[in-house]
């Protein structure tokens, strides 16, 4: 496999973090919305000019962490994630095709609230606009790349973890850092996470092979573990942690008061269940050996 990838996304948290590690092995160019990237480029309303042929093309870019609140909200993970894949190969069929394409999907697609172990033969139930798009992406770079004999590799990461995440991590250290995080009945639900690191260290593993892998460390840490090693970090003692009854009796209220409750019996259940997916796949096929999040995590 040769050297030379095109990054989309290189702005965004994943891309800023990846680049850095790609720049060490692969000649690189890149595609984003701000000034600085080899083009510059929204692909969610255009198409670049690409003026240079990739051995490799890694579609980092894409919308996630907000929940929409209209259809013209839900849209725009449509337009970023499912049309800006559709432009991005528009862009590519002008040139000599890549021998390798490599896709940031999500664990989302698989719509699981909880549940442990998750592989990537469970069926994609993902009702979300963000699961949806990324599915919908997922079917169309499936039959792109099959059609132009290109290796496709999905890449599925739970919940990512590096310098100033976005997102639950990004909300958690938000809540310790000004006091106002509480670990719910001990945090003891095990979530999967993933360095952000891994996403550029698995490149040279499966740009060659293809295929489809759910990514996260074998740990499997708890809410409760990311909470004491954040609180830590950040110079604070252990975040307050509130007892299962009490949990349960706001979550009563919070049904009585509909969905702009704080806590609900849903979300006390997403809270409190564990929700885990199998590494083991690219681990197997790959030779993969994913960061320890616990030990590797730092905040800033």
């Amino acid at each position: 496999m040769s050297n030379k990838i095109l990054l989309t996304g290189a702005s965004g948290f994943v891309g800023r973090n990846i680049l850095p590690i790609l720049e060490k092995s692969y000649d690189v160019d890149t595609i984003g919305r701000k000034d600085g990237n080899t083009y510059v480029c929204d692909l969610s309303t255009a198409s670049p000019e690409l003026t240079d042929d990739y051995d490799i093309v890694y579609h980092v870019a894409g919308k996630a962490h907000t929940v929409p609140r209209t259809e013209a909200e839900a849209k725009v993970f449509f337009d970023v994630n499912y049309q800006g894949t559709v432009n991005l190969c528009k862009a590519l069929e002008k040139r000599k095709a890549p021998k390798s394409f490599i896709f940031l999907s999500t664990v989302a697609v698989y719509g699981c609230d909880y549940g442990e172990n998750i592989t990537e033969e469970h069926p994609l139930d993902g009702t979300t606009p963000y699961a949806l798009s990324k599915k919908r992406a997922e079917e169309y770079l499936s039959k792109w790349c099959k059609e132009r004999n290109i290796k496709l590799t999905i890449l599925r990461p739970s919940l990512i973890a590096g310098p100033n995440p976005p997102g639950n991590l990004g909300a958690m250290i938000h809540g310790i850092k000004t006091g106002l995080y509480a670990s719910i009945a001990g945090g003891r639900a095990h979530k999967s996470v993933l360095m952000v690191d891994d996403l550029a260290n698995i490149v040279p593993l499966c740009a060659a092979k293809g295929g489809i892998y759910n990514m996260c460390d074998d740990a499997q840490p708890t809410f409760g573990d990311l909470g004491i090693l954040i609180a830590h970090q950040l110079g604070k003692g252990k975040p307050l942690n509130i007892p299962s009854w009490m949990a349960t009796c706001m979550a009563k209220v919070g049904d009585l008061l509909g969905s702009k409750a704080p806590i609900n019996s849903l979300k006390l259940k997403k809270i409190t269940e564990s929700l885990t997916f199998s590494n083991e796949k690219a681990k197997r096929e790959l030779g993969w050996k994913p960061l320890p999040v616990m030990e590797n995590f730092k905040i800033k």
